[in-house]
């Protein structure tokens, strides 16, 4: 991967971070953070792989859908597009 796309992927990754509310909910304490991907890792180890990437993928979905019908909703009635 390139430098430049590497850092946009980056970028993305922390942008999610951010939108799942876990710098907010942890007072941004990167140990905290850290140690709850540690443990999603850990979990994805594990026998539960294929449930836990199902259910988070059913989730993240979801959130995705949600968020963009609010921000259609919001568009459409301040008259943009």
């Amino acid at each position: 991967m390139k430098r430049r796309e590497r850092t946009r992927h980056l970028i993305e990754l922390g942008g999610l971070v951010v939108k799942a509310g876990l710098v907010d909910l942890t007072d941004d304490d990167r140990a905290t953070i850290y140690g709850a991907f540690l443990a999603v890792a850990d979990r994805l180890r594990g026998e539960e792989r294929g449930n836990a990437l199902a259910l988070w993928q059913r989730k993240g979905k979801r959130a995705f859908e949600a968020e963009a019908e609010a921000k259609a909703g919001t568009e459409n009635a301040t008259g943009q597009a």
